[in-house]
This record gives C-alpha cells, sequence and structure tokens, in this order.
C-alpha cells in the first residue's frame, strides 16, 4: 500500500514539473526577440555611437524667417528664406565667458568644429554696406564693449584659423553684458520692421546686428 502511495506521488509530482517547464517554455518563446531587431549598441561605443562619436557641441541652424521649413512645410509655394546660418554650439561648463575662453580683442570663431557659416539668399544691407547673397563664414573680434563680426569667403573650412586676406566685410556690433546668461553659445534671428537683427549670445553677453533686406 505504501508502495502504491509513494508512486502516486512522484507521478503527481513528475507531471507538475514536466507543465511548469512546458509553461516555462511557451513564455520564453512568446517573449524572444525578433532576429531583424537591431541589439543595444555595446556599452564601450564612445558616446553610444558606432559611427561617430557624439559632439558635445551639437549644430544648429538658424533660419529667417523663424522656423522657415516648418512654414514650408505648410504651404509649399512660400517664398525662399532671406538667410540661414550654421553653427556648432558649445556651453559654458561652469565657466564664464571671458574668464576662461574667450579673450578681447583676439579672433574666435563664434561657435565650435566647422567654421559658423551664414547664407544670405537675397542681397542684405548691413551699416549701409550691401553684402551679396552667397554662403560666407563668419567669425568675430570680440571687444569689451563691441564685437567686430567679419564675413568671409573661406567657406567650408574648420573654424580655429581665419583666413583674413579672404575677408568681405567687417561690421562693428555694440555689446551689452548683464543680460540672463546662456548656458549655451547661441545665434538667432529676430525679425523688426526692416528685417532682422542676428542675434549672438552666451553667457551673460548680448550682440544684435541689424540686417535690412
Amino acid at each position: 500500500m505504501k508502495i502504491l502511495q509513494h508512486s502516486i506521488i512522484f507521478l503527481t509530482m513528475f507531471l507538475a514539473l514536466s507543465c511548469d517547464q512546458e509553461k516555462k517554455e511557451e513564455t520564453t518563446e512568446k517573449t524572444s526577440i525578433p532576429a531583424d531587431t537591431i541589439p543595444n549598441l555595446a556599452p564601450d561605443i564612445p558616446g553610444g555611437n558606432s559611427y561617430a562619436q557624439v559632439d558635445i557641441s551639437p549644430m544648429d541652424m538658424s533660419y529667417f524667417p523663424v522656423d522657415y521649413p516648418k512654414i514650408k512645410m505648410a504651404n509649399s509655394s512660400a517664398a525662399q528664406p532671406l538667410a540661414r546660418v550654421v553653427y556648432s554650439r558649445p556651453h559654458l561648463q561652469r565657466r564664464r565667458l571671458f574668464a576662461g575662453i574667450l579673450k578681447y580683442d583676439e579672433p574666435w570663431r563664434l561657435g565650435a568644429n566647422e567654421s559658423t557659416e551664414i547664407e544670405l539668399f537675397k542681397e542684405a544691407t548691413i551699416q549701409g554696406k550691401k553684402v551679396k547673397a552667397g554662403r560666407y563664414i563668419m567669425y568675430c573680434i570680440p571687444h569689451q564693449d563691441a564685437w567686430t563680426i567679419i564675413f568671409n569667403n573661406n567657406i567650408d573650412t574648420w573654424g580655429l584659423k581665419q583666413d583674413p586676406a579672404k575677408d568681405v566685410e567687417r561690421f562693428r556690433v555694440p555689446a551689452t553684458s548683464g543680460n540672463p546668461p546662456l548656458e549655451y553659445f547661441t545665434i538667432v534671428f529676430e525679425k523688426t520692421n526692416t528685417g532682422a537683427d542676428l542675434i549672438i549670445g552666451w553667457d551673460d553677453v548680448l550682440v544684435k546686428m541689424p540686417m535690412s533686406f
């Protein structure tokens, strides 16, 4: 009798274990990752990108009219933009602009990485000077109360070394300090009655260069 009881208990346990194993296999099969799913990048890849290291100074683009691509998306027949700036955004990282990054009276590339570029789709007038439509790089010489903004023909270059022999125009533009601080270097257009102000800001320094079209 005892042998029969032990056999029944053993058989019951065996069946229970078998059912549990089948359930586990079924669950594993349902949750398995499809073969064509892209796996996560290995943690040792710099910046989490297998093709290029992620830049801490990301590239940005500002249009005038502001948000022009959205305007064109809403109206495919919209007139072409008037101007565009492409630049990379360095950030302060707990530094002050003129106490660790820039020096007065020394040229600066107005951003990071590649030369900052402005494209005029139409002739513009800046401080009474006419600037033809076209692509230019921009750099500057910051002074304590003004910045000299320079348009240059040496396009598609790295920004650290400018070639003054290819300067097209120079504009001395007032600079103010004590403004609300900006962690990231910023270039944007702001609409005015005659065109736009090209606004350049970083830390508490702000420069506005009026442009008319």
